[in-house]
């Protein structure tokens, strides 16, 4: 079999099946859920499937009249597919790396957008920032997981973790900020000195403000949710 031959494409680029669980991360990019039920997907995320398996789109109140509320405020950026059956699925998001973590009684808020999928037993619920969202520009707005289950979010590029304790808060960009611990409570930081450089707004002169004990998640890439068009 030569270097470059058809079989040995195939061969380095199969399916490799770690059996590692309901969720696994067949590559960087890419997650594969081995379904056996149902679990909750990011809409228009599937990329491949074998088996039974069934798509529903989440119902207007499939939820409750609170959770459609919210997302009526917040914007459509958290849509929902329910895909239930037995087979094996594959999902991706604009090539974003997959992060997979299991819950076991913890929670996490990660911004809508980065939410890819998760297990049916897994909690969730739309929590607003309120004194964020006055800025908003559209989609800036985190989903709290918890319980127990696995859950896979993305990234753009390598995520960084950083560690926020009582006697050192953390201050992000909105646009780069993935997710944090389910404990922490961010606030809106206003940098006026940067908001008033050259007449114009600085890029940066709206943060996010994390203090207490707990994590905060960025990337090294800005989405756009946040407006800093003000002067």
């Amino acid at each position: 079999m030569g270097r470059y031959s058809i079989e040995q494409f195939v061969e380095s680029t199969g399916q490799k099946g770690l059996g590692q669980g309901t969720f696994e991360l067949e590559r960087d990019r890419l997650l594969e859920v081995n379904l056996d039920g149902r679990v909750w997907t990011k809409r228009g995320s599937m990329v491949a499937y074998n088996g039974n398996i069934r798509f529903t789109r989440e119902g207007v109140l499939e939820h409750g009249i609170g959770k459609l509320v919210k997302k009526a405020v917040t914007g459509e950026g958290f849509n929902l597919t329910k895909a239930e059956g037995k087979g094996k699925l594959y999902l991706a998001d604009t090539g974003k790396k997959v992060i997979i973590l299991e819950l076991d009684g913890q929670s996490i808020s990660v911004n809508g957008n980065d939410v890819l999928a998760f297990e049916e037993t897994v909690q969730w619920d739309i929590k607003m920032m309120k004194r964020i969202a006055g800025f908003m520009s559209g989609g800036l707005f985190n989903v709290l997981l918890k319980g127990k289950g696995m859950v896979a979010i993305t990234t753009h590029y390598d995520p960084l973790t950083l560690q926020v304790t009582k006697d050192r808060p953390v201050f992000t960009d909105p646009n780069a900020t993935v997710a944090w611990s389910g404990n922490l409570q961010p606030d809106l930081r206003t940098d006026i000195s940067l908001k008033t450089l050259v007449g114009r707004s600085s890029g940066e002169s709206f943060q996010m403000a994390f203090t207490g004990e707990g994590f905060v998640v960025i990337q090294p890439y800005e989405e756009v949710y946040l407006s800093t068009s003000q002067s």
